[in-house]
């Protein structure tokens, strides 16, 4: 079983953990065991949440045949969604997703999707406070993750919630793959922080 932040003195602190943290687009074909899922889903549920509301639930999908169909669903809906966005002057291309052979998921065996009842306005903050918790525990664990905002509409499909086991009443918020990374990614640069202000 992979060692966790929460069994072992040797792991990364927090800072160390950000500071660590990448976008995994290559993965070995690999997928977590169940110990290791649910070491996951238990430091994403100690997340801040507004109100103590606490609204996340989660699906996991480690079935390859599945994630295959949802990545071949999900290509043509992005495409058209970027489409739309670049008429509005949005600078990226996202035309590989067109491409036969490419695959949303990037070959990761694990998609997490934390969902919630969309009960308070808070709601997807609380989700993404939790995928944050989560993949910043997977880098502690050796482990990469990335967030998959290009399924987010799939998701979201009535038939595809059916087929998840996502109830109507749920929405599909925030999609992180989690897997064994490939090869070592380098770190990249970051803006300095935007202070508009600082009032002492």
């Amino acid at each position: 079983m992979i060692q966790t932040m929460f069994s072992t003195p040797q792991g990364k602190n927090v800072i160390e953990a950000i500071l660590a943290r990448r976008s995994v687009r290559t993965f070995v074909p690999h997928q977590l065991d169940h110990n290791t899922v649910q070491t996951l889903l238990e430091a994403a549920v100690r997340a801040p949440s507004a109100m103590h509301e606490e609204p996340w639930a989660f699906v996991v999908v480690q079935n390859r045949g599945l994630l295959k169909q949802l990545s071949d669903r999900a290509k043509p809906i992005f495409i058209e969604e970027m489409r739309h966005h670049n008429n509005k002057g949005a600078p990226h291309s996202f035309e590989h997703f067109a491409k036969p052979d490419f695959d949303i998921f990037y070959g990761a065996g694990t998609l997490i999707i934390i969902c919630a009842k969309p009960s308070s306005p808070f709601v997807t903050a609380d989700c993404w406070l939790a995928a944050e918790n989560m993949m910043l525990a997977a880098c502690d664990m050796g482990l990469g993750s990335c967030v998959i905002g290009s399924s987010v509409s799939t998701l979201n499909i009535r038939a595809v919630k059916a087929e998840l086991g996502i109830p109507d009443e749920f929405k599909a918020i925030a999609p992180v793959i989690v897997g064994m990374p490939k090869e070592e990614i380098p770190a990249t640069s970051r803006k300095e922080p935007l202070i508009l202000a600082w009032k002492h």
